[in-house]
């Protein structure tokens, strides 16, 4: 079953409660996303880290051919 705009929201705010998140359904299908996070807590993190801290707050969902998520681009960065 596809996972729904704001399920993939709650489950990043859980790991990043003070973000900016802005989530699009690439597709209209409900399976290719793309995700824009901005957080602070990415200061000094490089680009690879903020999105491994991303998709670990995916818990598993992205995970193997069974996974909820079936694609998901993802954009990362620290506020200005």
């Amino acid at each position: 079953m596809p996972m729904e705009a704001r399920d993939i929201e709650n489950l990043i705010r859980e790991s990043f409660p003070q973000a900016r998140i802005t989530i699009t359904d690439l597709a209209g299908d409900g399976n290719h996303w793309a995700a824009e996070v901005i957080d602070p807590s990415f200061k000094g993190m490089n680009r690879v880290q903020q999105q491994r801290a991303v998709y670990a707050s995916l818990k598993g969902k992205m995970d193997g051919a069974h996974g909820e998520l079936h694609a998901l681009a993802l954009t990362t960065k620290a506020p200005d």
